[in-house]
């Protein structure tokens, strides 16, 4: 097994298509396939079902696309640290961020993680819709932070952050700010605006429902600052994470007998296949003071 056996096997499970995999590798289609028929001999095991146009990867072959995605991550490592050491240059850390998720209680923590670390330069991303902990085990992502922990994978290393609660969200003029505690009661009297995007949408709907209060939002986004602008201007209210707030003008007010909370977590790949830097980063963030 040979470097280039992984790069042609890893073009030709993302394409599925031998012709095209070939030609992003940069060689021709009789050398990359027997290429792959040496990698499964090998192995003992096909890794690809040759169908036509329905080829599709075994078992096996899922299973050593993941495997060879962290080598291949691994070579990435290798030529950054060495770059940055005989270059100078600094080493790039892509961390995506769960767009539910609110800046404020990050600012100071990645902060103090680049006065640490003066060599790496961190690109924030945003997770897109169904994007999580599978976007780092891709290479996609070094780290990712999620508002609940992924099923449980040995190729993961979760460090737990902080919990937060869900709570009412109004504008500070609303007359619901004036209360210690809502009561569902209240909450159904007035416009409401419905938070698409939020991975606990579900869990909200059923515990209003569950207080006999059915909520009919006329007016829904999946993007925050948009549902985040209609509630600081006093036109509707939501539920929210209470630590999420981007736009000024909002205030938070537990509901009478809801009590649903999540618990952020930063995700990176587990083992020396990670970068130190990534390491050093989720060390801090174990050890940080979120409060």
């Amino acid at each position: 097994m040979d470097i280039n056996q992984v790069r042609y096997f890893l073009n030709l499970a993302e394409t599925l298509n031998f012709t095209e995999a070939a030609r992003r590798s940069g060689v021709s289609q009789p050398s990359l396939t027997r290429a792959i028929q040496r990698l499964e001999e090998d192995l003992g095991s096909p890794l690809i079902y040759r169908d036509g146009k329905d080829s599709r990867l075994t078992a096996l072959g899922r299973d050593i696309q993941a495997e060879f995605m962290r080598i291949e991550l691994a070579l990435r490592n290798v030529r950054e640290h060495s770059e940055s050491t005989v270059l100078g240059r600094r080493r790039i850390l892509d961390i995506a961020v769960a767009p539910t998720i609110g800046p404020a209680a990050f600012a100071a923590f990645f902060d103090a993680a680049l006065g640490e670390l003066p060599s790496v330069k961190i690109n924030m991303h945003q997770l897109l819709a169904g994007e999580g902990a599978n976007e780092v085990l891709s290479g996609k992502y070094h780290a990712c932070i999620l508002p609940r922990a992924p099923r449980p994978n040995p190729k993961l290393n979760v460090v737990p952050l902080f919990r937060e609660r869900f709570l009412l969200a109004c504008a500070e003029s609303h007359p619901l700010a004036g209360k210690d505690v809502v009561s569902t009661e209240a909450i159904a009297a007035y416009p409401y605006v419905d938070r698409l995007a939020c991975e606990f949408h579900t869990e909200i709907t059923e515990h209003l429902m569950d207080h006999d209060a059915v909520m009919q939002p006329r007016f829904s986004a999946d993007r925050e600052d948009w549902v985040q602008q209609v509630v600081a201007e006093g036109r509707a209210i939501c539920i929210m994470p209470e630590r999420s707030i981007i736009v000024q003008g909002i205030v938070t007010r537990p509901v009478e007998g809801i009590s649903l909370e999540r618990e952020l977590v930063f995700v990176t790949v587990s083992g020396s296949g990670t970068p130190l830097e990534i390491r050093k980063i989720a060390q801090s963030a174990a050890r940080h003071d979120w409060s």
